[in-house]
């Protein structure tokens, strides 16, 4: 051997191989895009079922995996706070949405409705390894300065705080918000006068990207629509593809859709599919409600193809810079579909409610000529949401597979799954477990910067999904969850459910939901013991996540309604029915005013 080099010497090759291979490294990692719909049903993708054209998604499913056994949270907010730290809902501080906790659950813990302290986001977790992170869209875990996503680990930052807000104007969508909450990188911003949200988020998604793209680092960019959230709005162009595709009604198109979905590969064949009891009959309907209904669905259609236009550009441009096959794309929806009619009193008739004034108020209106156009107010009910969960039952805020089991496309990983469908249940706290992974990134210890933090609940499908494991949970692996007192346990094939009053019965029941995905046949009466173990497991997770009982009664949707009356009237109910009243009083008198002045004149 030759004569060895100078330890300084050696020390510095060692330095320049290491750096080197850093640098290698680098150039290797992904780059992750996390789409997220809002209130997309199942089958709501034509990779799913659908009649509707979602072409970019399609050729994402395509070259990726489908996974037909993919659950949420029912609602929201709770489903984006477990999307963002990988931990459990109750733990991560948002056991329900803030604007549905009843008011003997505010502030206990678990029930803050904003994201803890003690919780570190995958976006805090890619920023320290290297990663630039991007979010645009609907954020939904808090509005202070120190809760928004620029205090979470985004680099950048466009944030809509709100439940929802308007797709074409910067006004709110309920009375419960005085104004729509926008801001950009922590501060209060305005929208511009062309907004239209799909388009807006992908074109500050692109500038995100393009203004750090020269120093090669990898990026995390969460996309989170507001499609197809209430008020349901699309461009006429998109809108005006769907306007025949209704007009059978709701029940039609479930039975249309369950087919779909056998053909498509994520739903068995042979399920006895029936419309919820909440399903009007679309014969019983006039005419004029039946075209009223079928354009309001239009509407929703064009949305999601408007959706997956915007998609398509932001594929596009990285394929253009030259990204686009170092990119791994994941998209979801944060629950089922939503089913609210929050106009009561019928679809197209809000005039002389409380909501139609407040809707006037904000120049809102119902329009058929302009149904999803800028100042439209627009969604599909229980009819269309029924169907756009096909062949599930329920849909948002309930436990049972239409509120929880969504559309999840994963896409751009090198798998031997490619273009196929895994029925491997999975669940949203898995994403982030499963990012790190992708990345390479390490997860969080107990700590982080010298604080105690929750530790990730989910697990990784990396493994799935390089075809080494057919499953990553185990026959004993629980997964719990629960929302305003509706309840669900998944055991292996199994899964415990229960919805309350006046939708549900408010009683357990028990399914195989790999042979009886539509919950069709309870298990519970025939199979006692195994009932018994279920609700045992349940009470388990309920005493370790700090799940509170709800009050008897207690109806999260109906909840928004009082808390908009106690935020927006001085004292409350009280001060409602006193506003109310007087309003009543000022109106009368103007009709006797005016009934004394024309008896004058004539």
């Amino acid at each position: 051997m030759g004569k060895s080099l100078p330890r300084s010497l050696y020390t510095l090759v060692l330095l320049l191989l290491f750096s080197s291979g850093v640098l290698a490294a680098e150039a290797r990692r992904p780059n992750i895009v996390l789409i997220v719909a809002d209130d997309l049903g199942f089958s709501d993708l034509r990779s799913f079922g659908s009649e509707v054209a979602t072409p970019n998604l399609d050729a994402l499913a395509a070259a990726g995996v489908r996974f037909s056994n993919y659950h949420t949270a029912a609602s929201c907010a709770p489903t984006r706070a477990m999307l963002m730290s990988g931990t459990d809902s109750h733990l991560a501080g948002v056991a329900n949405m803030p604007e549905s906790l009843p008011a003997d659950q505010r502030g206990r813990p678990g029930y803050a409705g904003v994201l803890n302290e003690d919780i570190v986001t995958i976006a805090d977790m890619l920023s320290d390894a290297g990663y630039h992170t991007y979010m645009t869209g609907k954020w939904h875990l808090g509005e202070t300065a120190a809760l928004l996503p620029s205090s979470r680990g985004f680099d950048r930052a466009l944030a809509l705080a709100d439940s929802g807000a308007d797709n074409w104007e910067q006004k709110p969508y309920i009375p419960l918000y005085a104004e729509a909450n926008w801001y950009e990188d922590g501060k209060p911003t305005i929208l511009p006068e062309d907004f239209y949200s799909s388009q807006y988020f992908i074109d500050k998604t692109i500038e995100y990207i393009d203004s750090q793209q020269a120093d090669d680092k990898p990026f995390f960019s969460y996309v989170a629509f507001q499609a197809v959230h209430i008020p349901v709005q699309a461009p006429r162009e998109f809108t005006e593809k769907y306007l025949n595709t209704y007009v059978d009604g709701w029940s039609e198109l479930r039975q249309r859709r369950y087919a779909g979905a056998v053909a498509k590969g994520v739903m068995p064949a042979g399920l006895a599919v029936t419309d919820m009891p909440t399903t009007t009959d679309w014969s019983s309907l006039s005419d004029e409600q039946r075209r009223f209904e079928a354009k309001s669905m239009a509407v929703y259609a064009g949305m999601i193809d408007a959706m997956d236009h915007h998609i398509g550009r932001l594929m596009q441009y990285l394929k253009d810079i030259g990204e686009y096959d170092n990119t791994v794309f994941i998209f979801i929806s944060d629950n089922g579909a939503e089913p609210s009619d929050i106009i009561e009193q019928g679809r197209g008739k809000a005039l002389g409610t409380l909501m139609g004034w407040w809707m006037a108020s904000n120049n809102y209106n119902e329009d058929y000529a302009t149904l999803g156009e800028q100042g439209s107010y627009n969604m599909i009910g229980p009819g269309f949401a029924s169907a756009a969960a096909s062949p599930l039952a329920y849909y948002k805020f309930f436990t049972s597979e239409g509120g929880m089991r969504v559309p999840m496309i994963i896409s751009g990983m090198t798998t031997p799954l490619a273009g196929q469908v895994s029925a491997a249940f999975s669940y949203v706290t898995d994403l982030v477990p499963t990012i790190l992974d992708i990345t390479g990134t390490p997860g969080p210890g107990a700590s982080y910067q010298g604080r105690a933090i929750q530790t990730l609940s989910g697990k990784s499908l990396v493994e799935l999904l390089a075809g080494k494991v057919d499953a990553v949970y185990g026959a004993d692996d629980a997964v719990g969850f629960e929302l305003g007192g509706n309840a669900a346990l998944f055991l292996g094939d199994l899964k415990l459910v229960r919805n309350r009053s006046p939708v549900g019965d408010d009683t357990w029941h028990l399914y195989n939901i790999v042979v009886d995905p539509v919950e069709a046949n309870d298990l519970g009466s025939a199979e006692p013991a195994l009932l018994a173990m279920m609700q045992a497991r349940y009470a388990a997770y309920a005493e370790q996540h700090g799940v509170l009982a709800v009050a008897p009664g207690y109806d999260q949707r109906r909840e928004v309604g009082r808390n908009v009356i106690e935020k927006r009237f001085p004292g409350g109910t009280l001060g409602f029915q006193l506003t109310a009243l007087l309003l009543v009083l000022a109106f009368s008198l103007v009709l006797v005013f005016s009934w004394r002045r024309l008896r004058r004149r004539r």
